[in-house]
């Protein structure tokens, strides 16, 4: 099968963002004050990557471990923010972020670097056209389970602290106490995932397959790579919504198995 690659112009791209238009007509029309968040969030996708094809362009020349490392770097503070803005409850003194960043690191760096030792080998491993690209795949999915787990976790500890403490003061060890909620969070961080792999192929066409076959790889290749992108995706949001969603529960409390919500603040 011969590749097909077809350019798109800055006009294709404005022709596209029509749609936009029409999203925001219809909020204003049904006042939904979400026209003002609308052209913000486009705005924001066209300056950030429009930004991030110039670095890459820039990495894919160099093909440093330094520069393929400070990039990753970058990006996994910057999803830790993310994770972390997402929060209804935060914990106090920067706790939230330390624990999403550390999280999303800690399943990124693992799922990542191994993908790219095993499966897809490139030489050298760590080549950004190949790292990049993989982890942003990778780190962007992890984000949103880190960020339900940690939400669900902060906000259910909260609803249910009668409950907790009744627990408590029964003699239950707090980490028993808190058992059921910490499996609710986890699942509740897994959801989306789960509901991705279970839709692929029948209701949707991933993003990483579509972009593939419009590139003009073969629909069997690109099948391929999406099957590992989402096992991949599948290991890294499970680690990284456990590894969050523990570090919460363990936050929120002490080494007299009490419970702290008073580490607890409302996000501003």
């Amino acid at each position: 099968m011969t590749a097909v690659y077809i350019e798109l112009s800055y006009f294709d791209l404005m022709i596209a963002s029509t749609l936009l238009l029409l999203a925001g007509g219809l909020s204003i029309f049904l006042k939904l004050g979400l026209e003002k968040s609308l052209g913000i969030a486009a705005l924001r996708t066209v300056v950030q990557l429009s930004l991030i094809g110039f670095v890459l362009e820039i990495l894919f020349q160099t093909v440093s471990p330094l520069w393929t490392g400070l990039a990753a770097l970058f990006m996994m503070a910057m999803a830790g923010r993310e994770a972390m803005a997402r929060q209804t409850l935060k914990l106090r003194g920067g706790w939230s972020l330390s624990i999403a960043t550390s999280a999303l690191m800690l399943a990124a760096t693992v799922v990542t670097t191994m993908a790219l030792t095993t499966a897809i080998r490139p030489d050298p491993w760590y080549d950004p056209r190949f790292a990049i690209p993989l982890l942003g795949v990778v780190l962007g999915n992890t984000l949103n389970g880190v960020a339900v787990g940690m939400d669900r976790i902060s906000a259910t500890l909260k609803r249910e602290r009668q409950a907790v403490e009744a627990r408590l003061a029964l003699g239950h060890k707090r980490s028993e106490a808190v058992r059921p909620y910490v499996r609710e969070s986890i699942r509740a961080g897994l959801m989306h995932i789960i509901n991705a792999m279970s839709a692929a192929g029948l209701i949707s066409l991933p993003g990483m397959m579509t972009g593939q076959i419009l590139a003009g790889v073969d629909p069997t290749e690109a099948v391929k790579y999406q099957i590992l992108i989402m096992f991949l995706i599948a290991g890294s949001t499970s680690l990284g919504a456990l590894s969050a969603v523990l570090s919460v529960s363990w936050r929120l409390g002490d080494d007299r198995d009490r419970l702290r919500l008073d580490r607890l603040q409302e996000q501003r």
